[in-house]
């Protein structure tokens, strides 16, 4: 029998109530938090007063690579590249402190939540570390955006540089567009 130290539980603890404050999903607290399931189903019922959420977690890298997510994606990723290299960040604090600095830079409307969640976040960079994804200089601004890594990606035009046609006709976008105009 092991002996567990209560100051290494209690870092477990608040590592996992920042996680479930910054919107982290079950599975995710389950990967980085050695705590029981119990515990952190007990944990998130009583911080957030319900049920965590079901289902799977996102498993495609076709999400990071539309229009509007590769933006926020792109954002995300060279904030924690940074960190990495100059912060002396790692892990699961880098991608928390990534993304409560991506959230200080595109924060959501009232009542609203953010386009990239806690748990897309990470799986970014777990698909980043598997090279699935990967960071590429667009050829017109030179900014870096995420990419499929097993695509042809030598004269790369990001999103913004090529905007598809599209862009910014979202239902969403129409109704605000009314509402200013009534």
């Amino acid at each position: 029998m092991s002996k567990k130290s209560v100051v290494t539980e209690a870092q477990e603890i608040q590592l996992a109530i920042e996680l479930i404050n910054l919107g982290a999903r079950l599975q995710l607290l389950e990967t980085e938090v050695s705590l029981s399931r119990e515990r952190l189903l007990k944990l998130y019922k009583e911080l957030k007063g319900m049920s965590p959420p079901k289902g799977m977690l996102p498993f495609s890298t076709d999400w990071f690579l539309t229009w509007q997510p590769n933006i926020h994606s792109s954002l995300f990723m060279n904030i924690h590249n940074f960190l990495l290299e100059h912060a002396g960040a790692s892990g699961i604090h880098a991608v928390m402190k990534a993304y409560q600095l991506y959230l200080e830079q595109m924060p959501p409307a009232a009542g609203e939540e953010p386009l990239l969640s806690l748990t897309r976040a990470w799986t970014l960079v777990k698909f980043a570390s598997n090279n699935m994804l990967q960071l590429k200089p667009c050829t017109c601004c030179k900014g870096k955006f995420v990419v499929d890594a097993m695509d042809l990606n030598r004269d790369y035009k990001c999103g913004l540089c090529h905007m598809p046609s599209r862009a910014g006709k979202t239902r969403k976008a129409k109704d605000a567009a009314e509402a200013l105009a009534a």
